[in-house]
């Protein structure tokens, strides 16, 4: 039979990520192809909840008593670094599986300055441990807040086009060519910001499962 339009673009979704695991992904795990496609529909489906008109949502909930109503989760800081420290726990976890703890350990004092003279060695494991933890702990906050900041800064383009309908007839109609050409926009953005929090993930597990 032939496959239906939906069919074809799940297929080709699927195909997509698989070819894009396959080619940053160096490992063996079985878990990475469709984590990295389970955080892509999740983050694009909260993502596009920021095409719906900013007041629709608050206004249906407002009528049964719910006075604030924060409609697009990834403009919510808490919900982003959720996700960025699962993806954190992740890499721990595979980094000591591969490693082991020594090779893990290793990793964050021998590195990136060493020295054959083990006196030498041993007052740059304080310096190597500071810079190679600064350098892991940056990974999870900067995937989180690169996500909440996009995010946030178009709901907040949306919400100031939104306030050009209360000011006449002029900025009115200026407001809604201005809302249909961001709302256009924005269908790359929230794309874009899916992939991209989707690829790093899977670019931090490849590194977690890199044994030097």
């Amino acid at each position: 039979a032939t496959p239906s339009g939906l069919q074809s673009f799940v297929e080709l979704l699927l195909e997509f990520i698989n070819n894009t695991v396959k080619e940053a992904f160096h490992g063996s795990s079985k878990l990475v192809a469709p984590l990295a496609l389970t955080i892509f529909a999740w983050v694009f489906m909260m993502n596009a909840m920021d095409l719906i008109p900013v007041d629709v949502l608050p206004s249906i909930f407002g009528l049964f008593g719910v006075h604030f109503m924060k409609v697009v989760p990834s403009t919510d800081v808490n919900i982003t670094l959720g996700m960025s420290i699962t993806v954190f726990a992740l890499m721990i976890f595979y980094s000591i599986k591969i490693k082991g703890i020594s090779g893990f350990v290793g990793e964050l004092t021998l590195h990136p300055f060493n020295s054959k003279n083990m006196f030498i060695q041993a007052l740059f494991i304080p310096v190597n441990f500071f810079l190679e933890s600064v350098a892991l702990l940056a990974k999870p906050i900067s995937l989180a807040l690169r996500l909440f900041g996009n995010m946030y800064a178009g709901e907040m383009i949306f919400i100031l086009i939104a306030l050009m309908f209360s000011g006449g007839m002029a900025l009115a109609l200026l407001g809604g060519v201005l809302q249909w050409a961001w709302a256009v926009f924005h269908i790359l953005v929230i794309t874009l910001q899916a992939f991209i929090f989707m690829m790093l993930t899977i670019v931090y597990l490849s590194m977690a499962h890199e044994d030097h």
